[in-house]
């Protein structure tokens, strides 16, 4: 189980670096409030308490008692493994509430510590009741991982990848496989005026050219010849874009983010995808690469879209949960970046295999 412990570990990492960053945005107006700073551990609850922050605090510390469950040492005992991420989930907690506590923007809170605990306990318990089923050598997900994925690191990083960018896809305020978007995360202003031809026309080269390089992206690190894998993830990525727009907008509407921009970049992509799945597997790995760097500079040279400027505030209104927000936003902008540096590697990797495959050969022949 060693392969799988080594990718749920990954995984363990980059979701408390992402918990981290999200409990502490806009990580801006650090300041001393000149109050005890541990009174919020004695305080009493709040009298009105908000459910949906308590669902999220639940939530959010899940996955983590789920992935700090499989990340513990296989030969301790199950209770020594939930004793310890309890623990762990509990110095976590408490360290981000006490921190937040020199934030303007945000309030300590000792029940947002319970219902974290609370939250790490079930995943805990999901991992002993069927974590160990579904990530066992040649089993569950792993048999699925040792047959589709490339082995190694390699293919471990990809899939970690894959994951930050179906994440992504859940913000309605994004544009359809929209990344790389460093405009908006340093605050500046479009460099071209809005008019209805020239956004759609970006829309469409965006969204095409992203479209492209997250199927090619997909396909790189796949075993398999069919796109089948492929496809499935830009279908995913789609609909959660959708269920995204379905849950979080006021009123919901799971279709507005179908712009006629992005219908032509939805059937453009889908023809050039097409016959990309036709050229080498090096040709599909270098035009992956080109794809992430064309989607980045036109987001980025795109004019302001009237449904973004709308739907932005309305996910704030709707959930209230900025630090969310907050996070996607700083995924979305570094993804096309870090695939990228991903699909340089890999084909490094690739280029070794193949010069070690080389020597041999000709070590052979001799």
């Amino acid at each position: 189980m060693s392969s799988a412990r080594s990718l749920l570990r990954y995984f363990a990492i980059a979701y408390t670096v992402l918990l981290i960053y999200a409990c502490l945005h806009p990580l801006s107006g650090w300041q001393m409030n000149g109050l005890p700073m541990f009174d919020y551990l004695i305080a009493p609850w709040q009298k009105y308490i908000n459910r949906g922050d308590i669902v999220v605090n639940i939530l959010g510390y899940i996955p983590l008692g789920f992935l700090a469950l499989s990340a513990l040492p296989q030969h301790w005992t199950l209770k020594r493994q939930i004793g310890v991420a309890m623990l762990c989930a509990l110095l976590l907690s408490f360290s981000l509430e006490t921190l937040q506590g020199f934030l303007p923007s945000r309030t300590a809170s000792n029940l947002d510590i319970a219902t974290n605990v609370c939250g790490a306990f079930l995943g805990a318990l999901a991992w002993a009741w069927q974590g160990q089923a579904l990530f066992a050598p040649g089993r569950g997900l792993m048999r699925w991982r040792e047959r589709y994925i490339a082995n190694g690191r390699i293919g471990d990083a990809g899939l970690i990848l894959v994951a930050f960018w179906l994440f992504v896809q859940l913000t309605p305020d994004h544009l359809l496989f929209g990344g790389g978007e460093l405009r908006r995360l340093l605050g500046i202003a479009p460099p071209l005026p809005f008019e209805a031809g020239r956004l759609i026309a970006f829309e469409a080269a965006q969204t095409a050219s992203m479209m492209v390089a997250v199927g090619l992206f997909a396909r790189c690190m796949l075993r398999l010849k069919g796109p089948i894998l492929a496809v499935a993830l830009l279908v995913l990525g789609t609909g959660a874009h959708a269920a995204a727009c379905a849950i979080c907008l006021i009123p919901p509407n799971p279709l507005i983010w179908m712009t006629p921009g992005i219908e032509y970049g939805l059937l453009i992509g889908g023809a050039l995808f097409a016959v990309a799945l036709c050229l080498p597997r090096v040709a599909q790995h270098a035009l992956a690469g080109t794809g992430l760097l064309m989607a980045s500079v036109l987001i980025n040279m795109m004019p302001e879209s009237p449904y973004l400027q709308s739907s932005g505030p309305a996910l704030i209104v709707r959930a209230n949960y900025p630090n969310f927000y907050g996070l996607c936003r700083l995924v979305a902008a570094v993804w096309p970046f870090a695939a990228l540096a991903y699909l340089s590697a890999f084909g490094l990797l690739r280029g070794e295999r193949l010069e070690d495959g080389y020597r041999k050969s000709a070590a052979a022949s001799l």
